[in-house]
C-alpha cells in the first residue's frame, strides 16, 4: 500500500464510485456521493453500476455519469465473444476517462479489475478482512457476514480504509472514508431522485385503480433464507385491507409467482409484481402509508424516502442491515442461532425457524404502532 501525503489535502477532478449492485448496498452509498460532491464540487463523478441498479442514481444531482456494467450479460457462456467484446468497451471507457481518484466499495476481485483498469493514481477501498476469534464478543456465525475486501481486492488499492469494528451498520461503514478524504461530518442524506415521469406514471395508475391511501407489500428478496412466508403477507394484507387502506404487491418478474401466490390467498390486494421500473416503484412508494417487507433493498428504499416501513428479519442482523436509524420498523425472534447469514436454506439445520415462528400478529402489532406514531391511528385499528 503506497505512503503518500494527506488525500484529505489533495484535489481530485475526475472521480470514479465503484458499487454496480445490490439494490440496498448503492442506497447504502448515496451519502458518501452526497459528500464527495460537496468536498470536490468542481470534479466529475462518475459510478460503476449494474443497468437494474442504474435507476437509483441516474438522476442524482451530485452525480456527473452512470457507467453501466452489464454483469449478467457478459456471464453468459453462450456469449463468450460479444462478452468480451463488451467487456473491452468497458475497460476502454474507463481508462479514456482518465480518473484520478477511485473509490472501490464494493470489494470483489472483479471491482479490483476495474479499479486497477483505470490506471488512476489514488485507489481507495477497504482493507482486509479481519479475523473473528472467540472472546471479541462476535457472534460466531459473523465468519458468514461482512468482515472486509474480498477475493484479494485489497491488494488493487493504493489507501485503504482501515476496519475498526464489525458492530456497525453498512452505512455508517461506508462513511468510514470521511476522514481519508476530509469529507464532511454532517448526518448522511440519503435522498433518492427520480423523473418526473414516474411520478406521472404514479398518479395515472393509483387513479386508475381509484387508489388513495396505500400499503406496500414487498415479499420477495434475493437470500431464500430471508423470506418470511407466504400466509404471513396474505395476512397481513387482509389486516390492512379492513383498515380500509390500499393494499399493492411489488416486486421483480422473479418474484411474480410469490406475489401472485399472496394475491390469490388476499382477495383485494392488486398484484403489480413484474410490471413496474425502480423509477416506478420509488415513485409509487413515496406516495405509500406503510411499507412491509423482508430485508430488502425496498426496506432501505422506504427509509430513504422517509416512509413508513415494517421488516422482518432472520438470518440477518438488522444492526448491521437494518432499516437505517429505525430499530422499531424491525420484527424478529431472538433466537440463539440468528443471525446465521445463511443464504440457501439447505443450509439451516432449524427448519428456517427464525422466518416461520413470525406469526402475522407480530408483524400487525408493529404496524398498528408505527401508523399511531405517524399520525396514521385511524388506520391503525
Amino acid at each position: 500500500m503506497r505512503k503518500t501525503r494527506s488525500l484529505a489535502a489533495q484535489q481530485f477532478e475526475r472521480i470514479l464510485l465503484i458499487k454496480p449492485s445490490a439494490f440496498g448496498d448503492v442506497l447504502h452509498v448515496l451519502p458518501v456521493l452526497v459528500k464527495l460532491r460537496a468536498r470536490y464540487p468542481q470534479a466529475r463523478i462518475d459510478w460503476l453500476i449494474t443497468p437494474e441498479n442504474a435507476d437509483l442514481v441516474r438522476h442524482h444531482p451530485a452525480l456527473s455519469n452512470v457507467v453501466l456494467f452489464a454483469r449478467q450479460d457478459y456471464a453468459k457462456w453462450n456469449r463468450v465473444l460479444a462478452a468480451g467484446t463488451g467487456l473491452l468497451k468497458l475497460v476502454n471507457t474507463l481508462q479514456s476517462a482518465k480518473y484520478d481518484l477511485v473509490i472501490d466499495l464494493h470489494g470483489q476481485f472483479r471491482s479490483a479489475l476495474f479499479t486497477l483498469a483505470c490506471g488512476a493514481p489514488v485507489r481507495i477501498g477497504f482493507d482486509r478482512p479481519i479475523r473473528v476469534t472467540p472472546g471479541q464478543g462476535w457472534i460466531p456465525t459473523t465468519r458468514h457476514g461482512w468482515r472486509g475486501a474480498r477475493e484479494g481486492s485489497w491488494l488493487a488499492y493504493t489507501h485503504r480504509i482501515p476496519i475498526v469494528t464489525l458492530d456497525v451498520h453498512a452505512l455508517d461503514r461506508y462513511l468510514w472514508l470521511r476522514p481519508m478524504l476530509g469529507l464532511d461530518n454532517g448526518p448522511p442524506d440519503l435522498r433518492v431522485y427520480w423523473p418526473a415521469e414516474a411520478d406521472d406514471w404514479a398518479q395515472a395508475w393509483l387513479r386508475s385503480q381509484g387508489i388513495r391511501s396505500f400499503a406496500l407489500l414487498v415479499p420477495g428478496t434475493l437470500w431464500r433464507t430471508k423470506h418470511w412466508h407466504e400466509d404471513g403477507f396474505a395476512a397481513v394484507g387482509r389486516y390492512l385491507l379492513r383498515q380500509r387502506l390500499g393494499v399493492i404487491l411489488v416486486g421483480t418478474k422473479r418474484e411474480q409467482a410469490r406475489c401472485q401466490a399472496i394475491a390469490v390467498a388476499c382477495p383485494g390486494v392488486v398484484d403489480l409484481s413484474g410490471q413496474t421500473t425502480l423509477s416506478q416503484l420509488t415513485a409509487l412508494m413515496n406516495r405509500s402509508t406503510i411499507n412491509v417487507t423482508n430485508d430488502s433493498g425496498s426496506m432501505h428504499l422506504a427509509v430513504a424516502l422517509n416512509r413508513s416501513v415494517v421488516s422482518v428479519f432472520g438470518p440477518t442482523n438488522p444492526r448491521w442491515v437494518g432499516p437505517y436509524d429505525r430499530s422499531d420498523a424491525v420484527v424478529r425472534l431472538n433466537l440463539p442461532c440468528s443471525p446465521c447469514y445463511f443464504r440457501r436454506l439447505s443450509q439451516c439445520p432449524n427448519d428456517h425457524a427464525c422466518m416461520k415462528q413470525i406469526s402475522p400478529e407480530q408483524v400487525m402489532e408493529r404496524i398498528r404502532a408505527i401508523l399511531a406514531r405517524t399520525g396514521n391511528a385511524s388506520l391503525a385499528g
